[in-house]
């Protein structure tokens, strides 16, 4: 058991919760700070004398014996200092006008402007019979309240300067300011932490796991390997369809590797302004390498890693390129990058520039394929942990019913069981909650309710009882599951199928799944006379099939073994060959997809009244199966493949009805009639 699943769950959502960071913000401190001086400043304590209007005010102040001294500020403003009796008297003029301010009882209590300089103020005073108080000449400096409030006005200003710069900047490393947008915005894991998924949470995908366990092991033993004189692979390439798990191989190196782990995306790099993305790899690397030995995973690394040059004429992007360059001279340029591997997944080789594909950049290229039969059943086994389940699951029954579904195939198909089976309001999972979950995550949503009127609904029964009967009577056509006139998505009726697992096709096998396809279709013409829209779908298919067997895989005797198929995708736009060639290209499409068609409405009017026996049965149930099938029109023919029953499996503890029993992956679908 490793270090990871050693720890609580409460431990490890703590650790793996990027929103809860430790440490206390310092910007904190100085925002109370300054708040604290500006409330000193604006409404701290202090004394505020009342004015009077001029002399006047003041000669009945003294002649009333109510004045203790008289002082004069800066040559023409008397302070006016009242006795204790004379201050208690007159209480109600020094009340409170602001928060903290007030007149103090030692004064001065009032003020006075007076006109003139200091000699016309003391005649004025003297004139108003004021000689007997001593007058104080005092000057006053405010130098220092002035400097601070200055220094305080740009220190607010450099604190709200700040603020902006962080959010022009976003939350990058350096402090996330606009100076540091070419910072590399990789995620850093060190030696397992901030992830719980290890080898052991990745089930199937052995040949992969193998390769990718290899890179950690030269990471952690490098003397075993260099002292026979091997170096270390500098990168790895994971290719595959989506879905199979190219992430989930890179997070388990993550969680097993004991050395730094950069992780973060293709996308991370573009930016809108020029010079970031290469500045974002050189900042990159030069973290990797100062902790090295080190790990760099690039998920979808085709964002900047698209051959250079293609389509200059359609305004190619000169940053993209830029980006590009600078990660192809990092991998192996002319300086050295001891110990820093690079992982990388795509699930688009084929755009990829050769330079980045070449040894010494990804000396290793892993294909992810989808997985087979036992992978699949071990994908299974690792999904259905967490789930409640039937004690007769039956695991082996529900991979050979999902061929050609990756692992996130199956993730869903065991999350939306569990939900189908919530809904229902059982304490456990079984076998036909995963099948109504393959129905729904293929197919889509029932729609019982929707509106189709008799003819209509006549005329899905023939369409769907064509590809069923065509199919069943076709050696090499994929064994059927199940029919269905249940409205299901945007498909009115929908004919199942089990697909063999297979290598390679054969122009047999191709040719009887075309007839197949094209039976509803047929069916129509048969037994209507006409035919409707409904056949989108099928037409699209065997159009595909068509030109695939023509121009890829040379399957034609009038086009030869030519294959015009270009796996490097650098030819997207013009065409191989020439105008008379794609004129005999479209005239062969045609006539196979025309034979297939003849071919599916003499079957079918050979077997017409196995036909409507079928469609009938469509019309009383509207879901028929393999049974069904098998007592209408008769065994397979010889050599044919039949899907498994539902009944030749060991039942759950539920008593299920075979009427109940879903499909396993939609071959044939309807789109709505126009």
């Amino acid at each position: 058991m490793s270090e990871n699943e050693n720890k609580s769950p409460k431990k490890r959502k703590k650790s793996l919760d990027p929103k809860k960071k430790s440490g206390f913000s310092f910007y904190w401190i100085y925002a109370v700070i300054a708040v604290v001086l500006i409330g000193i400043n604006l409404m701290g304590p202090r004394s505020e004398a009342r004015n009077l209007s001029q002399v006047p005010g003041l000669t009945n102040l003294i002649d009333s014996n109510m004045v203790k001294s008289i002082s004069i500020k800066d040559g023409r403003i008397a302070l006016i200092t009242l006795s204790e009796s004379a201050f208690e008297s007159k209480k109600d003029d020094f009340k409170s006008t602001g928060f903290f301010s007030s007149v103090s009882p030692d004064g001065p209590h009032y003020t006075c402007v007076l006109s003139g300089t200091e000699e016309t103020v003391k005649e004025l005073l003297a004139a108003a019979n004021v000689g007997d108080f001593e007058l104080e000449n005092t000057q006053t400096d405010d130098s220092m309240q002035q400097l601070f409030t200055w220094l305080l006005f740009i220190g607010v200003f450099i604190a709200i300067w700040i603020i902006m710069m962080r959010r022009l900047g976003g939350n990058g490393p350096g402090g996330g300011q606009i100076f540091n947008i070419g910072k590399s915005k990789a995620k850093l894991f060190e030696k397992g932490k901030g992830t719980n998924v290890t080898f052991n949470d990745v089930a199937g995908l052995e040949g992969a796991k193998e390769e990718i366990e290899e890179i950690v092991s030269f990471l952690k033993h490098p003397k075993k390997y260099t002292e026979l004189g091997a170096k270390i692979p500098k990168g790895a390439l994971l290719v595959g369809p989506p879905g199979t798990g190219k992430t989930l191989l890179a997070k388990a190196v993550a969680g097993e590797a004991q050395v730094p782990f950069f992780s973060l995306s293709g996308s991370d790099f573009v930016e809108m302004f020029v010079g970031v993305g290469a500045s974002r790899v050189r900042d990159l690397f030069k973290q990797a390498k100062e902790k090295a030995p080190s790990i760099i995973f690039i998920d979808e690394i085709d964002a900047i890693g698209r051959a250079r040059g293609k389509n200059a004429g359609m305004g190619s992007n000169d940053e993209r390129e830029n980006t590009l360059n600078q990660l192809l001279t990092e991998m192996d340029g002319f300086g050295t990058n001891s110990g820093v591997i690079i992982l990388a997944a795509t699930n688009r080789a084929d755009v990829l520039d050769s330079a980045l594909m070449r040894a010494g950049r990804f000396d290793r290229q892993i294909y992810v394929d989808m997985p087979d039969l036992n992978e699949r059943k071990e994908i299974f086994d690792v999904h259905l942990k967490p789930i409640k389940v039937s004690t007769n699951i039956n695991v082996d029954f529900l991979a050979r019913q999902t061929p050609g579904f990756s692992g996130a195939d199956i993730a869903n198909i065991c999350n939306e069981s569990a939900l189908i089976a919530a809904r229902k309001d059982k304490k456990q999972v079984t076998r036909q909650d995963f099948l109504d979950a393959v129905d729904r995550v293929i197919g889509g949503l029932e729609k019982k309710n929707k509106i189709i009127t008799p003819e209509e609904k006549k005329a899905i029964a023939f369409h769907e009882a064509g590809h069923a009967t065509v199919s069943w009577l076709l050696k090499y056509a994929s064994p059927l599951v199940k029919v269905t006139i249940v409205p299901r998505g945007q498909s009115l009726g929908a004919a199942w199928y089990l697909p063999e697992e297979r290598q390679i096709t054969t122009t047999e096998q191709m040719l009887d799944e075309m007839c197949a396809t094209l039976g509803g279709r047929a069916a129509e013409e048969v037994i209507f006379g006409k035919i409707s829209t409904g056949a989108l779908s099928d037409l699209e298919k065997v159009t595909k099939q068509a030109y695939a067997m023509i121009t890829v895989y040379g399957l034609n005797d009038k086009i030869g073994n030519i294959s015009y198929y270009d796996s490097s995708g650098q030819n997207q736009f013009t065409k191989p060959y020439s105008d008379d060639t794609a004129r005999v290209i479209d005239e062969e499409v045609s006539k196979l997809i025309e034979t297939s068609y003849q071919r599916a409405i003499e079957l079918l009017r050979s077997n017409k009244e196995k036909l409507t026996k079928v469609a009938e049965k469509l019309l009383e149930k509207e879901v028929i199966f393999k049974d069904d099938l098998e007592e209408i029109i008769g065994a397979r023919p010889e050599g044919a493949r039949v899907s498994e029953s539902i009944n030749d499996m060991p039942e759950d503890e539920e008593d299920i009805s075979p009427t109940e029993d879903d499909s396993m992956e939609e071959s044939s679908k309807d789109s709505p009639a126009e």
